[in-house]
């Protein structure tokens, strides 16, 4: 029984017709693209969850492309991998490692800020195969890496692209490929003895012990971070991590701690408009993101301030970060619900919606849906 499949599927609030539709506009957008008519396709549908049918190409690529999900996640299969075949074999791989250069390591950082792009602006679900490829071909480049010399490098690599894999997994609702990437994220910085890597993807990773209703886990964790990133640390990252450990706080109804960590991160934020971390390349940081996260922790405190702060960011943030945007109006919603300003709330949840669904965010349709039954 493909439970993945289903799984996917009701996360996403479809029923079985609800993907049908869905399998035939995609096909509609990509011509090129043949499969069985509407009648048989519900057929199809009904036995790849049962366990009855298996799912074949066009399909599999379909459903990786309408829900984010690996084949693996989808259908319980594992890919073939190939084994080396003697010596002349493993020659071949490590040549081909030993050839990967730092202009292909600059290939490779190009392909992972690509996929960030992508993400950021029409969500995971669009990225899933070009994301597994090219986390395979970053391992590869890995595993047949002899110095550590040529090792480092790649491994550095894999490490931010697994980490922005981590949190493509965990906006789809796939919770254990988040947690795995998330560990090979940390192992890979440490093979690159990076340890601003490593703290940075400790603390995403913290976020997912959020999510999985262990805040005060997610805390311990974070605060580790930054006691792993100590003085080498960028007053961006610092500024980073200290946020992460407020919302976190948040979360566990702990507001002093709270406001401290906020206080801590307006303290080391630098006044700058440049959202990239020269040092990280990961950390994706800003005035006007930092005052969106800000917003964010004040909206869980139940801030009045939070309102006035949130729509300010909602003015000067770039359109093209849908998500972000998406969650603006989740926490502009929660924070009319403290003020019992429901129609301004429930206008807030639709306006998310919208965003939420162009980008197939599960996470945040989860929270739009807590709200909207706040405001139904």
């Amino acid at each position: 029984m493909s439970l993945g499949l289903k799984q996917a599927r009701e996360a996403r609030g479809w029923s079985q017709s609800d993907l049908l539709g869905h399998i035939e506009r995609y096909v509609a957008r990509h011509p090129q693209l043949v499969i069985a008519n509407s009648a048989s396709l519900k057929t199809y549908i009904s036995g790849w969850e049962n366990g009855r049918r298996r799912v074949s190409e066009p399909y599999r690529t379909i459903l990786r492309a309408l829900l984010g999900w690996t084949d693996e996640e989808l259908l319980g299969e594992r890919e073939p991998t190939a084994e080396a075949d003697g010596y002349e074999e493993l020659i071949r791989h490590i040549d081909t490692a030993h050839a990967v250069s730092r202009s292909m390591v600059a290939t490779f950082a190009s392909q992972t800020e690509l996929l960030r792009t992508q993400d950021r602006m029409v969500g995971t679900f669009s990225v899933v195969d070009q994301m597994t490829a090219h986390l395979g071909a970053l391992e590869e480049a890995l595993t047949f890496a002899v110095l550590p010399d040529a090792r480092r490098p790649v491994a550095r690599e894999l490490a931010g692209a697994a980490t922005l894999a981590a949190w493509q997994a965990l906006d789809v609702g796939a919770i254990e490929r988040a947690w795995r990437q998330y560990e090979k994220g940390k192992q890979a910085a440490k093979e690159a003895e990076d340890s601003l890597y490593l703290a940075h993807a400790m603390g995403e990773q913290a976020f997912v012990l959020a999510d999985a209703g262990r805040p005060g886990l997610g805390v311990d964790l974070v605060v580790e971070a930054q006691r792993i990133g100590g003085s080498k640390m960028s007053g961006r990252l610092r500024a980073w991590l200290a946020c992460a450990e407020a919302e976190l706080r948040a979360l566990t109804s702990d507001p002093t701690k709270a406001h401290e960590a906020l206080d801590r991160a307006t303290r080391a934020m630098p006044d700058t408009d440049e959202p990239r971390d020269p040092d990280l390349a990961s950390v994706f940081l800003n005035a006007v993101h930092f005052e969106r996260w800000r917003g964010h922790t004040l909206t869980l405190l139940g801030d009045e301030e939070a309102v006035a702060a949130q729509y300010v960011v909602l003015d000067s943030m770039d359109p093209t970060f849908v998500r972000a945007r998406a969650g603006i109006h989740c926490d502009l919603a929660q924070a009319h619900l403290f003020r019992s300003e429901y129609a301004e709330a429930a206008q807030q949840v639709r306006e998310a919606k919208l965003l939420a669904n162009r980008t197939g965010s599960i996470r945040y349709r989860r929270r739009i849906a807590t709200l909207g039954e706040s405001v139904s």
